[in-house]
């Protein structure tokens, strides 16, 4: 399967629809990176995360201002849920009996997420869990190889997470590893994911702010700043 990718804000995005992606994901190792606007605000300040979203293997549309962003420039680009993304990978891998591992969010929070994981997928063989509260990237780096699991799953939040699986790849170059940011919260069932109709109208992070009010900081300014800043990418201005 041949990959395409657009550029937005001077990033590569694949184009791949979900199934698209889920397929091209499995036939390849390496970085997923599920890109939204809070980290291309954040990648045009940091080069590392820049240099590391570029060479990624798989690039999505997490966030519904990316697919907007998108649409914009004239690329018809949906939205990938990264929560789903990673739900689906793991149901895949696991079927296929092969090792997933999780890396990230508090404690509690990975226990319940990985418990309930198991629960729903009885196939599954997660060979590694650790949560995101430590120091030490060498030591989860070394133990990650050591249980050398085909697909990682971590949610450190970005750019943490982008930063830990671009080094963890080096050491485990046949794995394929995915960014989730808060995706584990929602596995474990403490944080509810919005009701279909917000997610299929793009509203997923509208529910999630009146849900959580302290979100709100994280999108505004960020949203409306990075619509501006497409909209003067499309002008060339």
């Amino acid at each position: 399967m041949e990959r395409k990718t657009v550029k937005l804000q001077g990033f590569n995005v694949d184009t791949f629809d979900f199934d698209s992606a889920v397929d091209y994901a499995k036939s390849t190792g390496g970085q997923i990176v599920t890109i939204n606007p809070e980290m291309i605000s954040c990648a045009k300040k940091n080069k590392h995360l820049a240099e590391i979203i570029n060479t990624a293997e798989l690039v999505v549309p997490d966030g519904i201002g990316v697919e907007l962003g998108l649409k914009l420039l004239g690329h018809k680009v949906h939205r990938i849920a990264g929560v789903e993304l990673g739900k689906r990978l793991t149901v895949e891998f696991a079927k296929a009996g092969k090792r997933v591992a999780m890396v990230g969010a508090k404690p509690d929070i990975i226990k319940k997420a990985s418990d309930n994981l198991k629960k729903e997928i009885p196939e599954l063989n997660l060979v590694y869990v650790q949560d995101g509260y430590f120091k030490d990237d060498g030591r989860v780096l070394e133990e990650l190889k050591s249980s050398n699991p085909d697909l990682v799953l971590v949610a450190l939040g970005s750019p943490k997470q982008e930063e830990f699986i671009s080094k963890a790849k080096q050491m485990l170059p046949e794995s394929l590893m995915i960014g989730l940011g808060g995706s584990f919260d929602v596995w474990s069932g403490v944080v509810e994911r919005a009701p279909v109709f917000y997610q299929k109208a793009g509203l997923e992070w509208l529910y999630r702010t009146v849900k959580e009010p302290k979100r709100f900081k994280r999108i505004f300014p960020t949203l409306p700043l990075f619509m501006l800043s497409v909209l003067r990418e499309k002008l060339g201005v």
